[in-house]
């Protein structure tokens, strides 16, 4: 019984670790780093927070996908460009790089902070 309780223990620390890990092949920048990308016409902006807290603010030059629709979305965006993700802390951008890296997306950026950051 004890040993049931070290493999219980194990995979929920596995999973609380691979929940905060980045995801494979996409980076990660500052909102700092984000106003210079910003002037790159050739990369995609995507905020993935829902419609509501895009219409209270949002960054100019993100187009809104939110979080929830973006996997029936992916459609809309090119596989050829850069796609740069943000929500309101880094959370929900990061789920949205790993929906992206996992449907075909091999250029991925992630905003640390979130549009929290970015004041």
């Amino acid at each position: 019984m004890e040993y049931l309780n070290y493999i219980l223990f194990a995979l929920i620390i596995l999973f609380i670790v691979q929940r905060f890990m980045p995801t494979k092949g996409v980076k990660n920048i500052s909102t700092q780093e984000l106003k210079t990308e910003l002037k790159d016409k050739k990369k995609q902006f995507i905020d993935v927070r829902t419609q509501g807290e895009f219409n209270g603010y949002h960054i100019p030059g993100f187009k809104n996908i939110p979080l929830h629709q973006l996997s029936k979305k992916t459609d809309k965006l090119s596989k050829d460009k850069e796609v740069i993700v943000i929500c309101q802390s880094g959370m929900r951008s990061q789920k949205a790089s790993k929906i992206l890296v996992k449907s075909g997306f091999t250029k991925v950026t992630n905003v640390k902070g979130g549009v929290s950051a970015w004041n």
